[in-house]
């Protein structure tokens, strides 16, 4: 199945929707107390999601998608953990060398917004801001000292992210979370995808076009550690709590090492896809003081 949170013109605040090729059809509809954001649909477990699963197939009506707005797709997560240097041509492009262990990194909530929303950042912050595409995974059933071959059992589902970066902040500052964690960096969307629809995360096309430009073009199984191995690794030091966001790293074409650099300018629009979940676009504005 596939959810978004939604935006209607009759409701500002943003709900679940199940959405398929006729349309969208919001999850609160389909029976009393069903639940109204992805959080609660995924705290609900595997039963809740049966009953939705069994209503909406019963349930032929549904909102046309014209006029309806995307909120991010994951909304009021307990984390989102970023993990960087995933992939080796994105570790060589920048410079850096992929560690022993993963590099883990925290975004902040604020960061989040959805597919087609307007990213705004001040001139003066930073003129090197740069995209990232990345594959999202929602953990579902909570995760600790998990082993790599049952880690997948732990994945709800996945979605698409931007990772947006501002370069000269991260090469700037011993950490990476302020440069990543502007309002609106943390694009996701369109979609959450439930994992049954995913049978290998380690087999997806992913890519990135920037202004008309194909930018990145690769392939998840060229991550250095997979999705099993990244949530193994992290379920030993933490829980791994229901509805945790978990975004996996980035392949090369970053613009930073580009010649010339090709970084997100004023009215900048970039897309980044994966093959089997969506496309998720942003707009990008850069503000005069």
């Amino acid at each position: 199945m596939r959810f978004a949170h939604l935006r209607t013109p009759d409701s500002p605040s943003a709900v679940l929707a199940v959405l398929d090729d006729s349309g969208a059809l919001p999850v609160a509809s389909l029976f009393a107390d069903a639940p109204a954001a992805l959080q609660e649909l995924i705290d609900g477990g595997p039963a809740l999601l049966d009953a939705v699963r069994t209503a909406a197939a019963g349930t032929t009506q549904r909102l046309p998608m014209a006029g309806l707005e995307y909120a991010s797709a994951v909304q009021r997560p307990p984390a989102v953990l970023a993990v960087g240097l995933n992939y080796a041509a994105h570790s060589s492009e920048l410079g850096l060398k992929t560690d022993t262990a993963p590099t883990v990194f925290t975004l902040w909530p604020n960061s989040l917004t959805g597919h087609e929303c307007t990213t705004s950042w001040p001139r003066s912050l930073s003129e090197s801001v740069d995209y990232e595409a990345e594959l999202g995974v929602i953990i579902g059933a909570s995760a600790k000292n998990v082993s790599r071959d049952d880690a997948l059992d732990h994945v709800w589902g996945y979605t698409v992210v931007n990772d947006i970066t501002a370069r000269d902040i991260q090469f700037s500052e011993a950490q990476w979370s302020r440069c990543k964690s502007f309002d609106g960096f943390t694009p996701t969307g369109p979609v959450v995808v439930t994992a049954d629809e995913i049978p290998d995360p380690q087999d997806l096309h992913i890519w990135a076009v920037v202004d008309g430009q194909t930018v990145q073009d690769a392939s998840t199984g060229q991550m250095v550690r997979s999705v099993a191995t990244l949530i193994e690794h992290l379920s030993q030091s933490l829980t791994l709590m229901p509805g945790t966001l978990i975004s996996t790293g980035s392949p090369g074409g970053a613009g930073y090492s580009r010649d010339p650099q090709i970084f997100l300018r004023d009215h900048s629009t970039v897309t980044v896809g994966i093959d089997g979940i969506g496309e998720l676009t942003t707009r990008c504005r850069i503000l005069d003081d």
